[in-house]
């Protein structure tokens, strides 16, 4: 201590050795402690895939600047390294590599058109079915139109009776009775429809020839059109003189017709009208039954 105090300049001497000492000291453990983390980063990069070695590479980089170390030389040495393991750095057997070449766009256009034709192809029976079946109900239902307009304009001139009502054309065979028409009596059936309903509605006229015809086929009135018509006390139109009268309109004509045809206002068991307002006599409305009452008539059986 005592040397120090005379010679001042040994004591700093002496600092100056010691500072140079704990340097040197302290710059060979960084360097043995970065040698030890170089050889780590150096088995992790050859046994990983190069985006691990891009992230060790950003890693390494983050931490030389917490150690403060030169970021420059750090980021430079690392680099190398890199560069130095891509030129002899292989992919693992299980990765397998894309390329343009080995990418190849399946057309499957034909295949989806090929399906679509097939598809057609099997539903187009069901779908010209459907047109056919309408096309044979819309001939079915024009013919019937046509044979009750054809039986309407030309009336038929022979009827077919079974004990309990007036039977259609196609129905004939089930006839117990044939009746022939002769023009006089078609023209008399027109002229009672004529007199007895001329200002009803179209269905009351034909329901009033529906009466006649069913009393045609009964067996308690007569056998006849013309004998049916004139029997006495049944139609006011003979007593009166307004059947001589009349002319039958277009409505009637029809009426007529489409009774002979087989068209029914009302049921084959109906056999009585009358007008509860004209009718001085109502023994039919309070001895027969009820069926309905068109326009001004009521008919009963």
């Amino acid at each position: 201590m005592l040397i120090f105090k005379k010679n001042r300049y040994i004591a700093l001497l002496v600092g100056v050795i010691l500072v140079c000492f704990s340097a040197i000291s302290l710059l060979q453990h960084e360097q043995v402690a970065e040698g030890k983390t170089d050889s780590v980063q150096m088995d992790k990069l050859q046994s990983t895939s190069r985006a691990a070695v891009l992230d060790l590479v950003q890693e390494q980089s983050i931490s030389s600047k917490t150690r403060g170390t030169n970021k420059v030389s750090q980021t430079n040495k690392l680099y190398n390294t890199v560069s130095l393991l891509s030129s002899t750095w292989t992919p693992e057997q299980d990765v397998e590599w894309l390329s343009m070449s080995k990418i190849k766009r399946q057309d499957t256009s034909h295949a989806s058109i090929v399906r679509v034709k097939a598809d057609v192809v099997q539903s187009k029976p069901a779908v010209q079915k459907a047109p056919q079946m309408a096309e044979t109900a819309t001939k079915s239902a024009q013919t019937v139109v046509k044979t009750v307009s054809a039986s309407q304009k030309n009336p038929l001139t022979t009827l077919y009776f079974s004990r309990t009502e007036l039977l259609s054309q196609e129905q004939q065979s089930n006839a117990t009775r044939r009746y022939a028409i002769s023009e006089e009596e078609l023209l008399l059936l027109q002229k009672i429809v004529m007199a007895e309903a001329e200002g009803e509605p179209y269905q009351g006229k034909v329901a009033v020839a529906n009466v006649v015809l069913n009393r045609l086929r009964s067996a308690k009135f007569p056998d006849t059109i013309y004998k049916v018509i004139y029997q006495k006390h049944q139609f006011s139109p003979v007593a009166n003189g307004r059947l001589k009268r009349v002319k039958p309109s277009d409505d009637c004509i029809k009426a007529v017709n489409a009774a002979l045809s087989g068209i029914k206002e009302v049921p084959d068991d109906t056999y009585f009208f009358l007008s509860l307002k004209l009718a001085q006599d109502l023994t039919v409305h309070h001895s027969q039954e009820y069926v309905k009452t068109i326009g001004n008539h009521t008919f009963y059986k």
